[in-house]
């Protein structure tokens, strides 16, 4: 039963992305001022979003963990679980923005990169989530899982962040294109194709989050029966 649901949850998440493809690139009309490469908007916007959902899912794990880390042991293992899919899924689609990003910017700005607080504040949350993945990879100990969770509750502060670096400081970045005050927004054949993107990248992040997350309890499973068996040899 659990592997028809995964398998019909994946086929409508394929369908749903080839879906937003066609949109973004057949039907959508082209932007006035920027003409084809604005389409990169349909998948730039969306991964950056759904990077910051599975960075604040990261960030609750994190403080669950740490809640519960001597008061319900198995508890905090399933924050910690979440934890880790959710930022190990967040540096995908992260990784996904900065590569959008200055494929747009080559062609806008004739630049690859441009030291820009929106451009530097989300490379640098990128770096501190990588950072926790290398952290989970390579420590060991005790305290290993402790120290993953402060280093992705400070992660998680780096998000509001670079979402409110375009409106705090004067940028090369684009301003915002929704909640940006007067003549923000996007007309309505635009804004239809990019709410069906959201949904497909949102629908596709969330499958891989809860495969990475099972995959992370049965790791904790199997280290733990041999952590007993250790323990039974001595």
């Amino acid at each position: 039963m659990k592997k028809t649901a995964i398998g019909l949850y994946a086929t409508f998440t394929v369908a749903l992305m080839v879906w937003g493809f066609y949109l973004a690139i057949f039907v959508a009309p082209n932007d006035a001022m920027q003409g084809e490469i604005a389409r990169i908007i349909y998948y730039h916007v969306p991964s950056a979003a759904v990077a910051f959902v599975f960075f604040f899912i990261s960030l609750v794990g994190s403080i669950g963990y740490l809640a519960f880390r001597h008061t319900n042991p198995q508890r905090a293992l399933t924050c910690d679980a979440w934890a880790l899919a959710g930022a190990e899924v967040g540096v995908v689609f992260c990784t996904v923005v900065l590569i959008t990003g200055p494929i747009w910017a080559r062609r806008a700005w004739g630049i690859w990169w441009t030291w820009d607080a929106r451009l530097t504040t989300t490379l640098v949350l990128w770096l501190i989530y990588v950072s926790y993945l290398i952290l989970r990879r390579f420590a060991a100990g005790p305290q290993m899982q402790t120290l993953a969770a402060v280093l992705g509750i400070f992660g998680a502060a780096d998000v509001p962040i670079v979402y409110m670096s375009n409106r705090w400081w004067r940028t090369q970045h684009p301003a915002p294109v929704f909640f940006g005050g007067p003549g923000s927004g996007m007309a309505w054949p635009m804004l239809r194709v990019f709410l069906w993107n959201l949904g497909a990248w949102f629908v596709w992040g969330m499958l891989i989050l809860f495969i990475r997350y099972n995959v992370a309890r049965q790791q904790q499973k199997i280290a733990a029966r041999e952590a007993e068996a250790a323990l039974h040899e001595v």
